[in-house]
């Protein structure tokens, strides 16, 4: 484990160039994973929880009679006792007041730079401060009407940032776990010890009475965090992102502003560790070649924090930033602008303000259109092109089937299809090859049975009784062999003759 302090940039060629590595690391990486703890918070006045002025301190120094300690306040345990239960949420209600007024650090900004640049892979923190979507870091739609029982954010698998630890800006039924926005009154009511009735739960038991049915236990809201010794009501779904984030193989993890003592926090920081080394250990089956092809900024872990990692982190942690988390991104942004100024380019847009055009950013210059000629222009772009009665293209020269320009010009509005000749061939006889013109000269005179047509009275014509019988009388004077009698049959059906010889007795 290498250490690197930004304080030592001056003086020590070995840590700028060092620094200057994890920055050009930083952007050229494409799949990031960071892991933040309540440190990158501290500059935006909301304390951490195990330092010299954390939570736990400020606990023992607000209620000095109490015996309770720091950490047991956030213990699940502190609910099977009144007095703890109440100090817990007025102290709740306190730090949700606090974390409304607070801002964005600097680090929240670069995890957002990074979102925007498109490496950001996941984040994963432990803050129930929600600074990270206040930061612009993908905020769910709509987050504030969501509420009610099975009605909480969106997919975590759609989410940018996962909150391990909950959040403080919602609260949850401890009966039926439907979740609401915390709102006023419920910090009104926190702040006196106590703890809000369910909405939820009231309507159901005030539904149940109406139809004469016995009522339901009225649950109490809590904060929506996620106390030590306590499950998850999310666990499945964070392990789930989790395993399809290291599917997606992750080349670069950056941990800031936490002690790693969780227990939770310690094995997804060891999986993501291990999946990211993973690029640094070619497979046995690559030639030498590929492995001098490897990518050297890849495969880095970097732990960004004011105290040092323990001894267990030996050959996890690749490099530890010491000192705050916001002085290094500083760096990382500064040292990424100095080597890929591309990266920052942004693309000017066409700023369209009365009609006329001008170009935003840097430029200075832009060619403004006048209304009349930027109206000119759309209906020049809006004129359709007229359709011809007949095109002369593809006819040599001198064909009968050319038609004189005069009537290829000529310029009709087309017609609708319901108004178009049913019927009629898009092709005329002067258009279509000779095979396929038609010729009505010789149908002329003819009956229309006469000219094989399809739909006629004749087709339609059902013959008659007598006409059968004279046709069975015209069969039956004919010999047994003679062709002229397989004619007659085939002409009058063999149904029709067996009709016909039933009918006058004749036997078969």
């Amino acid at each position: 484990m290498i250490t690197l302090n930004p304080r030592h940039v001056e003086s020590d060629p070995h840590t700028r160039r060092s620094l200057g590595d994890l920055s050009l690391s930083v952007a050229k990486c494409k799949k990031i994973v960071v892991v933040t703890g309540a440190g990158i918070s501290c500059s935006s006045g909301i304390p951490d929880f195990r330092s010299s002025d954390g939570l736990y301190a400020l606990v023992k120094q607000q209620h000095p009679d109490a015996v309770i300690k720091g950490r047991d306040l956030f213990d699940a345990s502190l609910f099977r006792e009144p007095t703890s239960t109440a100090l817990f949420y007025t102290f709740i209600s306190k730090l949700k007041r606090a974390i409304d007024t607070a801002s964005p650090t600097p680090t929240h900004n670069f995890l957002k730079t990074l979102d925007i640049k498109k490496k950001l892979l996941r984040s994963y923190t432990q803050n129930i401060d929600g600074l990270e979507e206040r930061a612009g870091l993908s905020p769910p739609p709509n987050d504030s009407t969501l509420s009610g029982k099975g009605k909480n954010k969106i997919p975590l698998k759609l989410q940018r940032n996962v909150q391990l630890h909950g959040d403080i800006h919602r609260v949850r039924c401890q009966s039926c776990s439907a979740e609401f926005p915390c709102s006023e009154d419920h910090l009104i009511v926190f702040e006196q010890g106590q703890s809000p009735p369910c909405p939820e739960c009231l309507h159901r038991s005030k539904s149940r009475v109406a139809r004469s049915a016995r009522a339901i236990r009225i649950g109490t809201l809590r904060p929506a965090i996620v106390l030590y010794d306590e499950i998850h009501p999310l666990g499945d779904d964070i392990g789930t992102v989790q395993s399809f984030d290291l599917g997606r193989k992750p080349d670069m993890l950056i941990i800031m502003g936490t002690s790693l003592k969780v227990h939770g926090l310690k094995k997804l920081v060891k999986e993501f560790s291990k999946a990211v080394h993973a690029h640094n250990t070619p497979s046995p089956d690559l030639t030498s070649t590929s492995k001098l092809r490897s990518k050297p900024w890849m495969g880095k872990v970097v732990f960004v924090n004011k105290t040092a990692p323990g001894s267990e982190w030996s050959g996890i942690i690749d490099f530890h930033v010491e000192g705050e988390a916001d002085v290094w991104v500083e760096k990382v942004i500064e040292d990424w602008k100095k080597m890929r100024p591309a990266d920052w380019e942004v693309q000017q847009t066409l700023v369209a303000s009365g009609g006329d055009v001008a170009l935003g950013g840097r430029f200075k210059t832009a060619k403004a259109l006048s209304k009349v000629g930027a109206t000119k222009a759309k209906a020049q772009a809006t004129k359709k092109k007229p359709i011809l009665v007949a095109e002369t293209e593809n006819l040599p020269p001198g064909s009968p089937m050319a038609i004189s320009p005069d009537v290829s010009k000529v310029k009709r509005p087309p017609s609708s299809p319901s108004k178009r000749r049913q019927g009629g061939c898009h092709y005329d006889n002067l258009q279509s090859s000779p095979s396929k013109r038609r010729s009505y000269e010789s149908y002329e005179g003819l009956a229309p049975e006469d000219r094989g047509l399809l739909f006629t009275d004749r087709a339609h014509n059902v013959p008659n009784d007598s006409s059968d019988e004279t046709d069975f009388d015209e069969l039956m004077n004919l010999s047994i062999n003679t062709p002229q009698k397989d004619r007659v049959i085939k002409r009058l059906g063999s149904s029709k003759v067996k009709q016909q010889r039933t009918r006058q007795g004749v036997v078969c």
